[in-house]
């Protein structure tokens, strides 16, 4: 019968520490954003990549096209 006591006091103290860590991860911002992180793997970052290993930067075009997305997601 001791056993059935700690493991109750075990498990209802696991599952507040769990709610700390969750309100205080919720309080910071943590879940916010849940859409653009799923549509941003779909766009493909590699033309980017290949224009900055050539040696050119990115035209800001190209850049504000990809923030539009994650703008539109929030």
């Amino acid at each position: 019968m001791d056993i059935l006591y700690l493991m109750i006091l075990c498990s209802v103290s696991l599952a507040a520490i769990f709610l700390v860590v969750f309100i205080v991860n919720a309080r910071k911002g943590q879940f916010e954003d849940d859409e653009s992180p799923a549509v941003r793997i779909l766009f493909d970052s590699g033309e980017i990549k290949e224009k900055e290993d050539d040696g050119n930067k990115p035209n800001k075009k190209e850049i504000g096209e990809n923030n539009k997305i994650e703008e539109k997601s929030e």
